[in-house]
């Protein structure tokens, strides 16, 4: 063996364990966190607490996923808590003018459908208009707490019928809720789309190089296009679900999840620049949020003081990032 040879085994081998490290790093920290609050608090582990933890979690995770696929084509989308909004006001105000039998069809039809339309807008401006995508979504962003106010007159939009917030509310199948369920289906779905489909392994090529893709033949406008709509329409599944669970159409709904979701997604490797996401490791970032939020909340801790010590983890994540980047 060459003396080269030597020097990149040498080198290599450190890299790979530093990087099995970091794959390994946050389910390491969530179990001790999990540890601790159950030590301090011992009504963290009871089951209803649990159940309450995936419950609040779920809609940072249909959010987080999105932004995942859009984070893979090396973007951003900062509409997604705006799309939330809108979605919240446009379903109040659809389901409360129909019979309560039909509330849930028209309500998942009319968020779904939102959804489509303002992925479709973004993604028609990123990929087809080549605007950056922090401005694009930016002023997306605008437009949809514009239009959720402007509908809702600044006030919850009330009358929602009782059927509606049962079933996509408080229901539950097996003592699972049924939000908890449709985020079980929704990562299975987005595990098999990024690794086994064609489009799925057209993202990642797309983050990695936009350009080696689209010699390769990968339409990358149609593909980055499909990513953005992906993104917007589990935004408004979390806005449905979270209107059916609050039981009135808010226009303030989903302030929080843009920031959230980024250091979600960063948090479960995935990067800034493109290429890379897993979903497993989204969904741990989202509990590691979850329980965090939860355990802070039981402990009485100060609402300020978890806003400083998620933008603590929020800049952990960026560093994370930037030591995954270095290796």
């Amino acid at each position: 063996m060459t003396t080269a040879a030597v020097g990149r085994d040498a080198c290599t081998e450190p890299q790979l364990v530093l990087r099995r490290l970091n794959d390994y790093l946050l389910p390491a920290m969530l179990i001790v966190m999990v540890v601790v609050f159950a030590a301090l608090e011992p009504q963290f582990m009871d089951g209803s607490n649990l159940v309450n933890v995936a419950r609040q979690s779920v809609f940072l995770l249909f959010i987080t996923l999105g932004q995942m696929i859009v984070l893979i084509h090396a973007q951003l989308d900062l509409s997604v808590g705006a799309t939330v909004a809108a979605t919240s006001v446009l379903v109040a105000t659809a389901t409360r003018e129909v019979v309560p039998a039909a509330s849930v069809p028209v309500g998942l039809l009319v968020g779904l459908g939102a959804g489509v339309a303002i992925g479709l807008v973004n993604g028609a401006i990123v990929a087809f208009g080549r605007v950056p995508s922090f401005m694009a979504t930016l002023g997306t962003t605008s437009v949809l707490t514009g239009l959720a106010l402007i509908i809702s007159n600044g006030a919850p939009v009330t009358g929602i019928p009782l059927t509606f917030s049962d079933i996509l509310g408080t229901s539950r199948i097996l003592g699972i809720p049924v939000s908890v369920l449709l985020g079980l289906a929704t990562i299975a779905v987005i595990g098999l789309l990024l690794g086994r489909s064609r489009i799925g392994r057209d993202m990642y090529a797309i983050g990695g190089n936009a350009e080696a893709a689209r010699a390769a033949g990968i339409d990358v406008r149609r593909t980055m296009l499909i990513g953005f709509v992906l993104c917007s329409v589990l935004a408004a599944l979390a806005g449905v679900l979270l209107t059916a669970r609050v039981g009135s159409g808010e226009a303030s709904l989903g302030g929080s999840y843009v920031m959230l979701s980024i250091a979600a997604a960063v948090l479960g490797g995935t990067s800034l620049f493109g290429g890379e996401g897993k979903v497993w490791r989204v969904v741990v970032g989202v509990l590691f949020l979850g329980v965090l939020s939860n355990g802070m909340n039981l402990l009485h801790v100060s609402s300020y003081v978890q806003q400083l010590v998620i933008g603590a983890v929020l800049i952990c994540a960026v560093g994370l990032e930037r030591l995954r980047e270095a290796t």
